[in-house]
């Protein structure tokens, strides 16, 4: 009798496992929602006439990826090893330049450093996971 209640709990705690997971897949689903709404309410001209912030690239990469966290949390990995999200950084030892370090990148606006990064990377590997095995092994992509 006891050993059915044990087990039982550990089927009912696998189960709560699962559904918190969801749940907060969800909740990251709609807060990534509801941000992508105000930024297309408010517009971007408003922002990109600031500074923009590490979220706001984020949150534009985010959508240019058509929302996929697995395919994002390796690009936010990769990103954050070759610049820290900074769309100004430089490779003091090459010409790399900007958000993804790419060799000869000149390119200021931090959106299209977006546009050309994640073209490289679809075309070069095919996904930004692929392409941050490549950086674990090699350590450059």
């Amino acid at each position: 009798m006891i050993w059915r209640h044990m087990i039982r709990s550990r089927q009912v705690f696998a189960l709560k496992a699962k559904t918190r997971a969801r749940k907060a897949q969800l909740a990251r689903c709609w807060l990534v929602g509801i941000a992508m709404f105000v930024l297309q309410t408010f517009g971007l001209e408003t922002a990109q006439s600031q500074e923009l912030r590490i979220n706001t690239l984020k949150q534009i990469t985010f959508h240019k990826m058509d929302y996929s966290f697995k395919e994002f949390y390796c690009l936010d990995e990769l990103l954050h090893k070759e610049s820290r999200w900074n769309y100004k950084a430089k490779n003091p030892k090459s010409s790399a330049f900007g958000l993804f370090q790419m060799i000869g990148n000149k390119e200021q606006d931090p959106i299209k450093q977006i546009d050309k990064g994640l073209k490289y990377i679809e075309h070069r590997y095919g996904t930004a996971c692929k392409a941050l095995a490549h950086h674990k092994i090699k350590g450059w992509y």
